[in-house]
């Protein structure tokens, strides 16, 4: 990886902190602002909705004024919002800033994966994409597991006020050493330019399926993510640490899987990385609607996290050859698409909750994902180039 690449990767890890930091603590939330639960749990349609929303925008303005700049303005953006929600006194402000932090979030996280495609060839992207998944899973890691220590030991708002102090010093950090590479990296500003690209991106037979998978793999796995403290309080686990630690196996288990993509795809086709990866992925979800005790679910999320990864780093680097002259439009609307179902999942999940009960529900998106592996594995193998 560049050296650009390893200092945009302190800009991903702080974002990544954020982007997970409330699923363990939203019972405090709920409790500190007197909201109803499940109602504080759609902060994650608050933070994923935008964040998908802004893509069609932000790709091509990325495309056109440089991936770095935005970036960097971006990050700025997100601490000011973070600051925002550990100051806030009421459910409606926490709920609007956590919006913004979103659509901050929108403009790094997809950006950087645009810049590694412009940066790195395809033979070796996947890697590159596996070491910059570290830095992002890292963060999420620690954005959940930290966050229910913090929350335990100083407050629910202080999970934020942390992350918008580290926040501001990454900016400051990049503000002095990108300067002289957001300038060499800057595009050619033309509007006319958008359409044309987009155009470009769905000419590709394979945008429908990528974007489609990420949808469906938002929906199936990622709608259970803010109701796992409230499954942890209802069997009698009331920590937010706990929580945070059962959230944090996920991410563990996509630091693991970045660790050894190399080998993995030196030992498999891409397609079979997408077969093993949806079956994997079903067989922890149906574990997990057991509803075990915690330790058992920290091993299943951690699981699910790899399995995740080996179909979701696969699209992914499909995503970044949908087009070469649009490439960042294309890795945006792979994100638009997979935060689009990452919205929806609470809200549908939340509905099952109510009406076929939370085992029942998660073994449906066990089915999802199951169906979804075999789908990708049998069009990216008849597809196959090379």
């Amino acid at each position: 990886m560049s050296s650009i690449l390893i200092r945009l990767s302190f800009i991903g890890f702080v974002t990544a902190l954020s982007s997970r930091c409330v699923d363990p603590v939203i019972p405090q939330i709920a409790w500190g602002l007197q909201i109803d639960p499940a109602t504080v749990a759609l902060l994650s349609t608050a933070f994923a909705l935008p964040f998908a929303l802004v893509q069609p925008v932000l790709g091509p303005v990325a495309d056109m004024i440089g991936k770095i700049r935005v970036m960097v303005l971006c990050l700025a953006v997100l601490v000011i919002a973070s600051l925002v929600c550990g100051l806030a006194t009421d459910f409606t402000t926490l709920f609007a800033a956590r919006i913004v932090a979103g659509m901050a979030t929108g403009g790094i996280f997809p950006v950087g994966l645009a810049l590694i495609g412009d940066l790195v060839p395809i033979r070796e992207r996947q890697v590159a994409l596996g070491r910059w998944l570290i830095v992002i899973m890292t963060g999420n890691l620690l954005g959940a597991s930290v966050a229910g220590v913090i929350n335990d030991l100083l407050g629910w708002r202080a999970v934020f006020l942390v992350i918008a102090g580290a926040g501001l010093v990454v900016f400051l950090l990049a503000g002095f050493t990108l300067r002289h590479a957001a300038r060499e990296h800057r595009a050619t500003f033309n509007l006319r330019t958008i359409p044309a690209g987009y155009a470009g991106i769905f000419r590709n037979p394979r945008a429908k399926v990528c974007y489609g998978a990420v949808f469906v793999e938002g929906l199936a796995i990622f709608g259970l993510f803010p109701f796992v403290a409230l499954l942890l309080l209802a069997g009698g686990e009331a920590r937010a640490s706990i929580a945070g630690l059962v959230l944090g196996g996920f991410s563990l288990g996509g630091v693991i899987y970045s660790a050894i993509v190399s080998f993995l795809v030196r030992r498999w086709r891409i397609e079979s990385l997408m077969l093993g990866g949806g079956l994997l992925s079903a067989l922890m979800l149906a574990l997990i609607a057991f509803e075990l005790s915690w330790p058992i679910q920290f091993v299943a999320f951690t699981v699910l996290g790899f399995a995740f990864f080996l179909l979701h780093g696969s699209i992914q680097v499909q995503a970044t050859e949908l087009s070469a002259t649009a490439r960042g439009a294309a890795t945006s609307l792979h994100a638009f698409f997979f935060f689009m179902g990452q919205a929806s999942g609470p809200v549908l999940f939340g509905l099952g909750l109510l009406s076929i009960g939370a085992g029942a529900s998660i073994a449906v998106g066990a089915v999802v994902m199951a169906a979804l592996g075999i789908a990708c594995w049998r069009f990216f193998k008849k597809t196959r180039t090379g």
